[in-house]
């Protein structure tokens, strides 16, 4: 007698493919939808702050840019409290894209110890099996960097700079710049937590 096992299901990994911008922003490949604009599309912390512009490319180990990554940001408010500070944006066909939000604050850590103020970055794409994790720091907030638990795991202060976005001023506005590497010289820094 054949020994009959279930179907396994998909793991959310595994549904990535090429099929990842119609299930996670419709709006994008002209699919309308009951959640207008994408869920996690919109302003990302409402509340008092700075309005901030957070933008980043990604781009393979041999510099390629990845269009069909999707990638969504966790983040405190301005406050260092975590409300519902969320989004999620596609990569346009030069690996780019940004959020709209507040910078947000100081976030005590599990340790008691304040951590520097950060996003947390979640991507995903066709041939990244398991969701890739990474951090975007701020160039502008050099002292509490220097102290921040997570950054100073890393003992290659090089390493360190790979999750440093820049900061500019687009009409007024602040706007900080990352580039996410995959893998080579330059590699993002990635987490396993």
């Amino acid at each position: 007698m054949l020994n009959r096992l279930p179907p396994l299901k998909e793991s959310p990994s595994q549904t990535a493919g090429p099929y990842v911008h119609i299930g996670m922003t419709p709006s994008l490949e002209g699919i309308g939808g009951p959640n207008r604009p994408d869920l996690g599309s919109g302003p990302i912390a409402a509340g008092d702050g700075p309005r901030v512009t957070i933008a980043a490319s990604i781009h393979d180990g041999s510099g390629a840019p990845l269009g069909d990554a999707v990638v969504e940001l966790w983040q405190a408010d301005s406050d260092g409290v975590h409300r519902q500070g969320w989004g999620r944006a596609a990569c346009d066909g030069a690996g780019a894209f940004a959020f709209d939000t507040v910078k947000p604050g100081r976030v005590i850590g599990p340790d008691g110890q304040p951590m520097a103020p950060h996003v947390s970055l979640w991507i995903v794409a066709r041939g990244i099996n398991m969701a890739l994790q990474t951090r975007l720091y701020f160039d502008d907030e050099t002292a509490a960097n220097a102290v921040d638990p997570v950054l100073s795991r890393i003992m290659d202060p090089r390493r360190r700079q790979t999750l440093i976005a820049r900061r500019s001023e687009v009409d007024g506005r602040a706007r900080y710049d990352l580039a996410i590497r995959l893998q080579g010289e330059g590699e993002t820094v990635f987490f396993d937590f």
